[in-house]
């Protein structure tokens, strides 16, 4: 993606790793003009069992064990490939939920889950928590520079029509989504405020991420 300014004037690697399936994940990096590779470690099922939660987990706590568990499946995977291909650079992995009164709402698994999801959300407030962790792999398959951070955004939702919710959900948009719905997509005409970061809430803080990657980038230049 042309941007009127290269990532490195931004203190920016100019490609990253990226662990991650999400779509949106993908287009909001390329926003910040990277070159980004995705590399999956896994495929859809074993990434889903990665994503299941311990009985009563934190949502904090759980969105940041699975985002470390995607950066090590990612980086090993990466490592065992490293000596024949010449894997190396910055990886990043991430993980979003979201939490209500303190529990998770991942993704739905049919319609009524995702029903009573986004009935609940109809206006409450919640929040969107997404972790991101990277690390920087060298050319020998050596990892050096393992950062991590989290974000949490408070959303609040109007009430939403049931006709909407249950058009929303015939859509097939809910699906994929944690909290059943996407900020992006045509359920952000409910939201009446957030505090926080709108790139978060989608899958991504672009302003903790970039962060993130200075520092990493910093940290393994000043390791050689």
């Amino acid at each position: 993606m042309n941007t009127p300014i290269s990532p490195q004037q931004c203190g920016l690697p100019h490609a990253v790793w990226l662990a991650s399936r999400s779509p949106r994940r993908l287009e909001l990096l390329q926003t910040l003009g990277l070159n980004v590779t995705v590399f999956l470690a896994q495929n859809s099922p074993e990434a889903e069992a990665l994503e299941a939660p311990f009985e009563q987990e934190d949502p904090l706590v759980y969105v940041q064990r699975v985002t470390q568990l995607k950066l090590n499946a990612a980086l090993n995977a990466m490592r065992e490939k490293s000596t024949e291909q010449g894997l190396s650079g910055l990886v990043l992995a991430a993980d979003t939920t979201v939490a209500l009164n303190g529990n998770i709402l991942g993704k739905p698994q049919n319609a009524a889950e995702a029903f009573q999801m986004l009935h609940s959300l109809s206006g409450t407030t919640h929040q969107v928590h997404t972790a991101v962790a990277g690390a920087w792999l060298d050319d020998k398959g050596t990892t050096q520079a393992i950062r991590s951070i989290v974000q949490t955004s408070q959303v609040e939702f109007a009430t939403l029509p049931e006709t909407f919710i249950q058009a929303y959900i015939a859509s097939g948009e809910p699906f994929d989504k944690a909290g059943a719905y996407g900020i992006q997509g045509i359920a952000g005409q409910y939201v009446r405020h957030i505090s926080g970061s709108h790139s978060g809430i989608m899958g991504l803080p672009l302003f903790e991420t970039s962060e993130l990657m200075r520092l990493i980038q910093t940290a393994a230049q000043s390791s050689h």
